[in-house]
């Protein structure tokens, strides 16, 4: 069975910029075995819950592609089942960009980017808004994080790939480098006492 991600990727033309610069035969074979690769596994969920951010790809009625990031505390973006994620949507610069867009096209992306280890996850779905269902913005709320939700989006996930570390930059985040700075400060203060 051919591998979800792709069946969306791989478009025609695609397809034609593949074959004109030598990869089509490797990714023909590509394409045709595997797993499906359309649910969440245990491992991507693991990967999930440990995200404080990602890369949230709508588009616009006009055919421009519209990419925000969003963050929050680690395992925000929740598994809700192995097809559905959610999130609860803070409020922040009232563009409402994503939200135009997912009122006209609910074809979207997720970028999962963990810097640190260099591993990226991309997830091809359809989202949808919902306001105003206390019961789900309780399920999708983050605890201690006071930030005001205004809805959650829940993602149906379609298919998803891991990509290639190649050129992922390794960064650290704020929380890891003071770690890491008290570690040396320890250390230099042990040196300085011989």
């Amino acid at each position: 069975m051919p591998r979800k991600f792709t069946q969306l990727a791989f478009t025609p033309a695609v397809k034609a910029a593949q074959e004109q610069r030598g990869s089509r035969q490797t990714y023909a074979r590509f394409e045709k075995n595997g797993l499906d690769n359309d649910t969440i596994t245990p491992q991507i969920g693991e990967f999930i819950a440990q995200m404080d951010g990602f890369y949230l790809g709508t588009v616009s009625s006009n055919g421009y592609p519209y990419i925000q990031f969003r963050g929050g505390q680690p395992g925000f973006l929740k598994v809700l089942d192995d097809k559905t994620l959610g999130f609860a949507d803070f409020k922040g610069n009232v563009q409402y960009v994503s939200v135009g867009n997912l009122s006209e096209n609910d074809k979207a992306f997720l970028f999962l980017m963990d810097y640190r280890d260099r591993k990226r996850l991309k997830i091809w779905g359809r989202a949808r808004y919902i306001e105003k269902d206390d019961q789900l913005i309780e399920r999708l709320k983050v605890p201690n994080y006071e930030a005001e939700i205004e809805r959650v989006i829940l993602f149906q996930v379609e298919a998803w790939d891991w990509n290639c570390p190649q050129h992922i930059p390794v960064r650290y985040s704020e929380q890891e480098v003071a770690v890491l700075q008290a570690r040396i400060t320890e250390l230099e203060q042990l040196i300085a006492a011989q």
